[in-house]
């Protein structure tokens, strides 16, 4: 009797072995499931922050660039209102005077203004000699000339600017041939 006894305790023992085992088991397995559940909701998180964040990069890029542009519209837009200032101050310094002191104040003002534009990127577009380009230049006339080149500027009755490669206003000229 004792051994059956034994042999009892040692089923009960058994089982309950068994049984904490599969209570082991079933834990594991469902913390598995668990973690494998924060794995995949990190995983969105991470491609979702990723993609946050590419796209904010691509905000600030757009935002400067239209930042820029509007800033170089502005600056255009107030140059092209005063470049007929700058035409007439070039009139005044060619024009023939005999007060030399008058002369020299246009021309340093006429210069003064164009340090100015050219400190904002404004340039002059060259005309006389070079060959038409209707991007850059606006034919007024054109004249026939035996000593100069096919589409060659011969004169030039407005000057034209550019800020980079925007053109503000076309040179207003003459075309040979």
């Amino acid at each position: 009797m004792a051994e059956e006894k034994k042999e009892e305790l040692e089923q009960k023992e058994n089982k309950t072995e068994e049984t904490n085992s599969e209570k082991k088991s079933a834990k594991e397995i469902k913390l598995q499931d668990e973690l494998l559940l924060k794995k995949q909701e990190l995983d969105d998180l991470t491609d979702r922050y990723k993609r946050i964040l590419a796209e904010f990069e691509n905000f600030k890029k757009r935002s400067s660039k239209e930042r820029e542009s509007l800033y170089n519209s502005i600056i255009s837009d107030i140059v092209t209102s005063l470049l007929p200032v700058v035409d007439n101050l070039e009139k005044a310094a060619e024009a023939k005077t005999e007060d030399i002191s008058y002369k020299q104040g246009i021309e340093l003002v006429l210069k003064q203004f164009k340090d100015v534009l050219a400190s904002q990127g404004v340039t002059q577009i060259e005309a006389v000699g070079k060959t038409f380009d209707p991007e850059l230049h606006e034919a007024v006339s054109s004249v026939i000339d035996e000593n100069l080149g096919e589409k060659e500027i011969k004169e030039e009755y407005r000057k034209g600017y550019k800020i980079g490669t925007k053109v503000i206003r076309h040179s207003m000229v003459v075309v040979a041939n």
